[in-house]
């Protein structure tokens, strides 16, 4: 059977209608949802399709769950496929859900149309991703002002990174190991590089840049949504895989630090807003890109996720304004509010923002567009190289960004996700005067 195939528990096809919600679900969890807005998409579905059959939903991160309400009890189950789906095939899942839910798609044509999105796979995707990954951390040198030296070393680490990762995600065992061999990789380039060249103390973001599109945001992201939501088991674990993932990269560091005799400099840029107030003599590799240059890397950042991750010109167009957006406020925001309260101001803003691109003809994920940004609000190898380095101040401000993200992106969810005509409305029906009919349809009041 293709993947996402569905048979009930005892073996036998499933129900066409369950089928077609089965197959809906594994797609959504391959484009990259999280498992609360796939049941809640799939509930949504259901009740404007107006199935006859009732269904409860259940929703694991490799699994979807379907039981029947019927005389046998069956289970209906939906396995996701081993590979997630690119921007561009996210958003056309997305924009599926919207046609099933408005009718324009029959539950028999979902099959069929989860068919052609897993077929459109982007071109060249190798050759994609370790562009991606070179213009990403050429952007994030550029934005958080790296010496012109450190800029190029983090381009062409990025280039070694996206080989490395292209080569160890065809192995499964080897896929395992793969933060730490790309960090480690990385490392060993830029701390080679610094001790050849004589600059002592290199910024913080020549060791982050060339690694950070390893950074699990959007795994993040929705495990903060599904904690939030009380899925417990599956944000936890999705949280655990990204601390893993994050201490594998931190072991990478150490290890290609300890060989290479890298030091991080403690007064380079670590957020957004201290990158501005960096200064240094002009002229010659150890000098800083001005000012102005920063969104230059913004837009560089915002083209090598999309690269990477396979979005196509339009997406990559709304991406880049959904970064310069982003960067400009935090840039505008934390000299008035600091960092900390900035990082929650802009998470809770873009998180609206990004559930209303969600539901628009563009279709493109919340998590997805949330992905690139989430290396602007607060950079995870941030708390790597505190670890690393044992310094105690910087880890303690990545803690409170990241607290302040949590707090920010919980909020946006709640004032874009809430029912609020359901919870602004009256909760007990008006009584009707003596003698007057029912308002209710019930038994009027004696």
């Amino acid at each position: 059977m293709p993947p996402g195939a569905e048979r009930d528990r005892e073996g036998d096809e499933a129900p066409a209608p369950a089928a077609g919600f089965a197959e809906l679900g594994v797609l959504l969890i391959d484009a990259g949802l999280s498992v609360t807005d796939v049941r809640t998409s799939l509930e949504s579905a259901h009740a404007a399709t107006g199935t006859a059959e009732a269904m409860s939903f259940a929703v694991l991160p490799s699994a979807v769950f379907i039981s029947l309400d019927d005389e046998g009890g069956r289970t209906v189950i939906g396995n996701t496929t081993s590979e997630a789906l690119s921007i561009r095939q996210a958003a056309r899942a997305m924009r599926l859900l919207h046609r099933v839910v408005d009718g324009s798609v029959p539950l028999a044509g979902i099959h069929g149309h989860a068919r052609g999105i897993r077929a459109f796979l982007p071109r060249h995707r190798v050759i994609a991703w370790i562009g991606g990954t070179a213009l990403v951390a050429f952007g994030l040198a550029v934005l958080f002002r790296c010496p012109w030296w450190a800029v190029v070393t983090s381009a062409v680490a990025g280039v070694v990174v996206g080989a490395i990762t292209a080569v160890l995600r065809r192995s499964g065992a080897a896929s395992s190991i793969m933060p730490f061999v790309a960090a480690f990789a990385s490392t060993l380039l830029v701390g080679g590089v610094a001790a050849w060249l004589g600059t002592g103390a290199v910024p913080l973001f020549a060791v982050c840049a060339p690694i950070a599109i390893l950074v699990p945001g959007a795994l993040i992201t929705n495990a903060l949504l599904e904690l939030s939501a009380t899925d417990i088991v599956t944000g936890s674990a999705r949280l655990a895989y990204g601390l893993i993932v994050l201490g594998f990269m931190t072991v990478g560091i150490l290890a290609g630090g300890a060989l290479t005799g890298l030091t991080v400099d403690p007064d380079s840029a670590a957020l957004v807003g201290q990158a501005v107030t960096l200064h240094s003599p002009p002229g010659g590799w150890t000098a800083l890109p001005p000012p102005w240059v920063s969104w230059v890397g913004v837009v560089v950042l915002a083209a090598g996720v999309g690269l990477a991750f396979g979005a196509g010109r339009r997406l990559i167009v709304l991406s880049i304004l959904v970064m310069v957006c982003t960067y400009a406020a935090l840039a505008g925001l934390t000299p008035f509010v600091g960092s900390v309260l900035a990082t929650g101001i802009t998470a809770a803003a873009l998180f609206v923002a990004a559930r209303m691109l969600e539901h628009l003809s563009f279709g493109v994920p919340a998590a997805t567009t949330f992905q690139p940004a989430f290396l602007l609000l607060v950079p995870g190898t941030v708390g790597l190289v505190a670890l690393a380095t044992l310094d105690r101040g910087s880890l303690e401000s990545a803690l409170l960004v990241f607290a302040s993200l949590c707090i920010g992106t919980k909020a946006g969810s709640v004032v874009v996700d809430t029912p609020w005509s359901r919870v602004l409305a009256r909760r007990h029906p008006r009584v009707p005067k003596r003698g007057g009919a029912p308002l209710d349809g019930g038994t009027a009041a004696r």
